[in-house]
């Protein structure tokens, strides 16, 4: 959902908005500045730019589906006290939108996503005109939610406003230098053979950014189920490209993936599973791929080594 839906909905709920971040609460003056995310992906940055004056809580970790996520008691008592909330936004979180619409007069809450220039934004057919969400999959262009993140720790926290900005363009500087290092990966992947099989379309910045043709089974979200005509397009598309792997994911069920797996090997296609990919979820915290750097050299060296 963009910033001016948002304000859409609330003025149609009878909510004021601000046009300004809200002043510190009294949690930021006393203490670290209370920050809830999301997702892994977001909560990654946040920590990285906001360093020791921010305390992160991530809602969402390994191996959940934010599209399916529904939020507990507890993390509603979570996103209560923040200070303040970060969110994917174009409808990643769909479930949560009430309760961001119910917070959204007390706190800010930003959706990073939605801060992205729309003209680089997917727009599927299939998606009944929303935006795809799945951003953070071309890495150059999820360098673009730092600056968002950047201003809204600056807002409550002015004085610390030049780290911030310093670590952001830090960190910036390596997403610039892994994205360069992905696509040169990738390219050693015989140009015929350059084509991402996965459990959901989430991929579709992936194959936009670095040059391969994506097959989702299910749609841009899992809310829908996949059926045997997905199973059987899915089939047609591995047995006429003739690749050797498919891929897992690491948040969704992988009976689709299996189901596909057995069909193709009924009609005699010598198919793998190439290994799991993280989707719409990082890693453990205490694993590489529980940072989004290391999460992004995972999948990518999943892809290559396993369709090269």
């Amino acid at each position: 959902m963009s910033k001016n839906h948002l304000v859409l909905i609330l003025t149609l709920l009878g909510i004021s908005v601000a046009c300004s971040p809200a002043a510190p609460t009294s949690s930021t003056s006393g203490g670290l500045l209370k920050v809830v995310a999301t997702t892994g992906m977001i909560g990654n940055a946040v920590e990285i730019i906001g360093g020791d004056a921010i305390q992160v809580d991530t809602l969402m970790g390994p191996g959940v589906d934010p599209h399916l996520y529904k939020a507990s008691e507890g993390d509603v008592q979570r996103l209560t006290g923040a200070d303040l909330i970060f969110y994917n936004g174009l409808h990643l979180e769909g479930k949560m939108t009430d309760i961001f619409v119910k917070l959204a007069s007390r706190r800010p809450i930003i959706a990073v996503a939605a801060e992205l220039d729309e003209s680089r934004l997917r727009e599927p057919p299939e998606f009944a005109g929303q935006y795809d969400p799945h951003v953070w999959f071309d890495v150059e262009l999820w360098a673009g939610v730092l600056e968002p993140i950047t201003d809204a720790l600056a807002a409550q926290l002015p004085d610390q406003a030049d780290q911030f900005r310093e670590r952001a363009e830090a960190y910036r500087n390596e997403l610039l230098e892994l994205d360069r290092w992905a696509e040169q990966r990738v390219s050693e992947i015989p140009e015929d053979q350059r084509i991402l099989v996965t459990a959901h379309d989430a991929f579709g910045y992936f194959g936009r950014r670095y040059g391969m043709r994506v097959v989702g089974i299910q749609g841009l979200s899992t809310l829908s189920e996949a059926g045997l005509r997905d199973i059987g397009r899915v089939v047609d598309a591995v047995e006429d490209s003739g690749i050797s792997a498919i891929f897992i994911e690491s948040s969704v069920p992988r009976r689709a993936i299996e189901a596909v797996l057995a069909a193709c090997r009924d009609r005699g296609a010598e198919v793998v599973i190439g290994g799991e990919l993280f989707s719409d979820a990082m890693g453990s915290p205490d694993s590489a791929e529980g940072s989004y750097i290391g999460m992004v050299r995972h999948n990518v060296n999943t892809i290559v080594e396993a369709l090269k």
